[in-house]
């Protein structure tokens, strides 16, 4: 099968029945390989799950060997907002094909990702017609609040875990989406992780993984 995006995917070993997805979003001129690391630590936790690790649709502006799920070298939010959407709409059709390749609703995926890969995670799992089995976002943060709101159908579980040292992308966008998750009926857990920058820690792929094996 081919997907309409390149994607790194590690199917359970030894031909086990595929019953769960996780679908890990890279970060900003990252790479479905960079991110596809989580799953070396998850895998025989969860052995008849499939780790699907897609490519970003676009090459990033900034750097030529990894992808983007939107432009950065414009901060104007409006633009950033469109060009967000773009990735959306891709993605959704992305995630269908996986669901029908494997045979699985949604209430069998898990949303997972890094920075960009985050905000993308949260933008397609609380707008689908069907709820997420979860949503697990790194380091990211809320695209456009406003936007968000109105086009929020479904509220899909959520946790969210971020560096307290992230100069990247901002440990109060952490609070910020927990306040807006909150206000609009999502059910949220959050951590801090303290001395923590901008990447995954051990720390937080291990919360990570106790919170998606209590979902799946």
């Amino acid at each position: 099968m081919t997907f309409c995006l390149d994607s790194i995917i590690i199917e359970p070993e030894d031909n086990k029945q595929i019953n769960s997805a996780i679908i890990l979003l890279h970060g900003y001129g990252g790479d479905g390989k960079d991110i596809s690391m989580l799953s070396i630590n998850w895998k025989r936790h969860l052995p008849n799950t499939v780790f699907i690790c897609p490519n970003g649709h676009e090459k990033c502006s900034i750097n030529s060997s990894g992808f983007q799920w939107f432009d950065l070298t414009n901060d104007d939010p409006m633009y950033i907002l469109d060009q967000s959407t773009k990735a959306e709409n891709k993605l959704i059709k992305f995630i269908e094909e996986i669901k029908s390749h494997y045979n699985l609703e949604n209430d069998r995926i898990c949303l997972s990702g890094f920075s960009q890969g985050c905000m993308m995670s949260i933008n397609l799992g609380l707008t689908s017609s069907k709820e997420y089995n979860c949503i697990v976002g790194f380091s990211g943060k809320i695209i456009n609040q406003e936007n968000l709101k109105k086009r929020k159908k479904i509220s899909t579980k959520t946790i969210l875990i971020h560096g307290d040292a992230d100069q990247v992308v901002s440990p109060n966008f952490l609070l910020e989406a927990k306040d807006f998750l909150i206000r609009n009926n999502v059910e949220i857990e959050t951590h801090l992780i303290k001395n923590c920058d901008h990447h995954i820690p051990i720390e937080a792929s291990s919360i990570a993984l106790n919170y998606i094996l209590k979902k799946i």
